[in-house]
Order: structure tokens, then C-alpha cells, then sequence
């Protein structure tokens, strides 16, 4: 019989949210490639490391109120969103 606490590192899995690449994320907000990359040094996009070192964007981080303003600081919340 096993017990709950060796089950528990039997799990691999991390428990991350959904991600989306930097491109879709620049489409979502309805800015550049450039600004998502900014926006990622100055903290306001959440990001992860594949395990072949591509960066994707935490989709939770685009709905921040934050992430959702442009240059211009219109608001651009997005009504589409694929994944």
C-alpha cells in the first residue's frame, strides 16, 4: 500500500496555467512583439520556459488590468481568445 505523501511525488506534472506564445499574446493585447517583451522585463506578463527554452506568456497575466493597456493607455481587453 502506498501512501498519499509518495503518490504526490509521483506526480511530474507541474501544475502551471495555460500559456500562449509571445506572438498571440502581442495579438490578444493588440501590441507589438516589442512591448510584450517589455512588458515581461517590467513584470506585467507572467512568463515559462518550455522544456525547449521557448518563452510563452501565462494567459492569467493577459487578464490583469495592467496587461490590458496600450501605448496610448486605451483599454484593448480582447473579446477572442484561442488556444
Amino acid at each position: 500500500m502506498m501512501s498519499t505523501e509518495t503518490v504526490a511525488l509521483r506526480d511530474p506534472e507541474p501544475r502551471v496555467g495555460r500559456s500562449v506564445s509571445l506572438d498571440h499574446a502581442a495579438e490578444i493585447l493588440g501590441v507589438s512583439r516589442r512591448t510584450i517583451y517589455n512588458r515581461i522585463r517590467e513584470g506585467r506578463l507572467q512568463t515559462i520556459r518550455t522544456l525547449g527554452g521557448s518563452q510563452r506568456v501565462l494567459v492569467d497575466s493577459l487578464a490583469t488590468p495592467a496587461s490590458h493597456l496600450n501605448a496610448a493607455g486605451a483599454d484593448n481587453v480582447a473579446s477572442t481568445v484561442r488556444f
